[in-house]
């Protein structure tokens, strides 16, 4: 019998529901919530599959998936890039690949790091080109961390002086500058196994509890598929197996402006029932598949493993088949 875990926190609502819907497809795959004490260097694997939902906040957890990955287990998203990453390289990266994404500029911290000096920064010009900045990216503008989440820190700013108010707030956080998309509208897309994609109309200016749109008006065909087909192709790109992709539609252009989300929001009460159903079959199914899938002894560790290409997923060849899952989620749950 293979087996899948669940790692998570505070979640309440998704957790359980996945595991019960792998429980009720009846395809010779259960799952649990993980399980975790000291891990020994000599452990064998506990799981087939675990889904990662928290180690972004427990280094404990971080270390010991990169350990599960050496032992065979599949684990999504693999911790490996997932600690590489960040969204400031994710921008680069879209615009090389043909995805449109607002102008971006890294900025150095405004307070050095901690346990160092000016002598350590010798290499870092100061003061830093200010007009050329605010020329190339403009006003209004966001300025937000390189890499981070949950809307921290995130401020729109308007003039210099508002840059300037917020920039000496950040003290030795990494940020970015970045052009502000005047929206018409903005999309939040689920993205699983790099291959399913669903399109949520989303409202990042309400109420955290009111973001998805309920009842919105249908999307225009080639607009979605556009956005759809920018959802793989960066998912693709970074190698994440569950991810959000965040759009704002100017002009009928959708640029990408968040997609390093490798562990979304699936909360029932936050995203309503319809995509909390859609998230939950789609996961079970995406897990129970993985979990059927031979793993190859072959694996890459290495980061830059990540950014050849489109990498082997899992350990599988390209193009490999992968064996069906008999029975959906989504029959499970009739």
């Amino acid at each position: 019998m293979k087996k899948v875990g669940i790692l998570f926190g505070m979640e309440t609502s998704f957790p359980p529901a996945l595991v019960e819907r792998i429980n009720a497809m009846d395809v010779g795959v259960t799952a649990e919530f993980v399980q975790l004490g000291e891990t020994n260097m000599d452990a064998l694997p506990k799981y087939d599959v675990i889904l990662d939902r928290i180690s972004q906040d427990i280094p404990y957890y971080r270390s010991y998936l990169k350990h599960a990955v050496l032992t065979g287990t599949h684990v999504i998203n693999n911790p490996f890039w997932w600690s590489a990453d960040d969204k400031f390289f994710n921008y680069s990266l879209a615009g090389r690949i043909g995805v449109a994404v607002p102008k971006t500029v890294l900025l150095p911290s405004h307070r050095h790091p901690p346990q160092t000096t000016s002598q350590s920064m010798r290499n870092l010009i100061f003061p830093l080109p200010w007009d050329d900045i605010f020329k190339y990216v403009g006003f209004p503008a966001f300025m937000k961390p390189y890499s981070g989440g949950g809307w921290k820190h995130v401020y729109k700013v308007h003039n210099e002086s508002d840059f300037f108010h917020y920039y000496h707030q950040t003290q030795d956080m990494v940020m970015t500058l970045q052009e502000a998309i005047e929206f018409e509208t903005y999309f939040r897309c689920y993205v699983i196994g790099q291959e399913k994609v669903h399109v949520m109309p989303y409202d990042p200016r309400a109420p955290f509890e009111n973001r998805y749109v309920r009842n919105a008006p249908a999307t225009e065909p080639s607009l979605k598929a556009r956005v759809e087909n920018d959802c793989k192709v960066l998912c693709r790109a970074l190698g994440y197996d569950l991810n959000t992709v965040e759009f704002a539609v100017r002009d009928g252009i959708p640029y990408a402006i968040d997609f390093l989300n490798p562990a979304p929001d699936a909360d029932l009460h936050s995203v309503g029932h319809d995509n909390f159903e859609w998230i939950v079959d789609a996961v079970a199914e995406l897990l129970v598949e993985r979990a059927l899938t031979p793993q190859n002894d072959t694996a890459e560790y290495r980061w830059g493993h990540f950014l050849m290409g489109q990498p082997p997923v899992n350990g599988s060849k390209q193009g490999e088949a992968r064996k069906p899952v008999r029975r959906t989620a989504k029959a499970a749950r009739k």
